[in-house]
Parts: C-alpha cells; sequence; structure tokens
C-alpha cells in the first residue's frame, strides 16, 4: 500500500537534513513565486491565482508526495492547456477540469497504469514539450516586446500576424528590461550558484524600475493583488460543461502523469531510488 514518503522519512529525520532541507525550501519558494505569478499571467487568470494555488499545491503535494527528493512547484507546460481551458470556459471551467484531472490520475494510480510511460516514445514526449514551449514563447512576445496591442489573437499564426503589424509600438524599455532580464537567468550562474538567477533578475530589474522610474507596465498597474486569502467557492457548472471538459482534463491528467514520473526518474536517479 502506498505511504507518503514524509511519513517513512521524519522516521531517521535529524537536524542536519532539515538545516539542508530547509535551505532548499528557501531558494526553491524564492524560484516558485515569480514563476506561479507568470505563469498564471501567461495562462489568462490572475496573478494572485498563481500564487495561492502555488503555496496550497505545493503543501499538499509535500504532505503526500510518493519521493523524498521530488518538489511539487509551478510548470510550464500546463500553460497553452489552461489558457483555452480558461478562454472558453473561464475560471469556475478550469476549477471543474482541474477536479475531474485528479479523479483521473487518482484512477490512473489505483490502476498502476504508471507503468505505462515507459511505452511512451521519448521522440514524442520532446516533440510534445517543444511544441508547448514554441506556443509559449509565442504569447509572450507582445509584453516581451511591449507592444500596443488591445486584444492578441488566439490562433498561433494570427498572434505573429498581429505582432508583425504592430511592430511600430515596440517599448524599447520593456525590451531591454526584459533582454536584461534573459541575461541574469543565463549568466548568474557563473557568478554565485547561493541565489538563484530568478531571484536576482527579480530584485535588480525591480529596483532598476523604481529608481530610475522606467516607463513599463508593473504587475500592480495591470493586476489587482489582494492582501488576504479568498473565500472558498464552490464552482458552478453542469453535466454539459462536465462532458465538454473531460477532454482537456484527461489531457491535464496525462501530462501531469508524465512530467511528475520523468521528474521522479531522475530524482530516483540520484538517490538510488525506484518509481
Amino acid at each position: 500500500m502506498f505511504r507518503p514518503k514524509l511519513f517513512t522519512t521524519l522516521k531517521h529525520y535529524n537536524r542536519a537534513q532539515f538545516l539542508a532541507d530547509l535551505q532548499a525550501g528557501i531558494i526553491v519558494g524564492i524560484l516558485a513565486i515569480p514563476l506561479a505569478i507568470a505563469f498564471a499571467i501567461a495562462s489568462g487568470v490572475s496573478p494572485e491565482k498563481g500564487l495561492f494555488t502555488a503555496f496550497i499545491a505545493g503543501f499538499i503535494i509535500s504532505c503526500l508526495g510518493g519521493s523524498r527528493v521530488q518538489i511539487g512547484g509551478p510548470t510550464g507546460a500546463f500553460i497553452v492547456i489552461v489558457y483555452g481551458i480558461v478562454q472558453k470556459y473561464g475560471f469556475d471551467g478550469l476549477v471543474v477540469a482541474t477536479f475531474l484531472a485528479g479523479i483521473i490520475l487518482i484512477i490512473m494510480g489505483l490502476a498502476k497504469l504508471g507503468t505505462v510511460i515507459q511505452f511512451i516514445p521519448y521522440p514524442v514526449v520532446v516533440g510534445f514539450t517543444s511544441g508547448i514551449a514554441l506556443i509559449i514563447f509565442s504569447t509572450q512576445i507582445k509584453d516581451f516586446l511591449g507592444l500596443n496591442i488591445t486584444e492578441v489573437p488566439g490562433d498561433f499564426i494570427g498572434k505573429w500576424g498581429s505582432y508583425f503589424q504592430n511592430l511600430h509600438s515596440v517599448n524599447w524599455y520593456a525590451l531591454l528590461m526584459a533582454v536584461g532580464t534573459i541575461l541574469i537567468l543565463v549568466y548568474w550562474k557563473k557568478i554565485s550558484t547561493k541565489l538563484p538567477g530568478a531571484f536576482i533578475a527579480i530584485i535588480l530589474m525591480t529596483v532598476a524600475t523604481l529608481v530610475f522610474e522606467i516607463p513599463v507596465e508593473t504587475i500592480g498597474a495591470k493586476y489587482q493583488i489582494p492582501t488576504s486569502l479568498p473565500t472558498p467557492v464552490f464552482p458552478s457548472f453542469n453535466w454539459d460543461i462536465i462532458k465538454n471538459l473531460f477532454s482537456p482534463a484527461l489531457t491535464i491528467a496525462i501530462l501531469a502523469g508524465v512530467e511528475s514520473l520523468l521528474s521522479a526518474v531522475v530524482a530516483d536517479g540520484m538517490i538510488g531510488g525506484s518509481h
């Protein structure tokens, strides 16, 4: 019978392990917060939803996870799927799809379908993730260049057509800050490995924006971040919505299962475990 690693690991837990885990947790937390905000915005929802999801889901995964060295957090692989659900069914539809995906994952786990992953051709996984990366890249061009576009078309070709038509509205300050952020992310590890490059990039660029009053949009100017936890509200749905969302939910479940198991295999290789 499956037992969460948290309960089996605590039997022989010591102070040295706690200090190492504390340091790792702080670093991962620093990375997860900006990622959660960025992924939420890219998925078509407000940034606080990304924050709350990262906090709550991260806590649940840590308590019930099956690997002692695997950390749950926001991932970019779901942006394309989530964005499509939000645009068509709204946030309530996303909540329903997430619940359905969770149920499907539980059924897959009880049926021990995780072993099926060994039959998936690796080029298919690479092609799938590369396609997702390309779509995510295309959705970020507007803000990367600071283009003045009221509404970006949903389809891939339409997006790029709109970008080329509005190249005259490039915000060079936004472009320079975006490029600077990328350079910090890529090269910071050559300077120091104690602090993650994402954290340094956010601090430096935020300070530069405030000190030099750089004319770029901020999250606070574009979105309103609440100062308290939201009140839980059950989503409105009907059987027609459930039927329509079953296919996206199945996609979420399969992608989540494959990505988690692939990550677990890598983590197991570091500690001599098995999944």
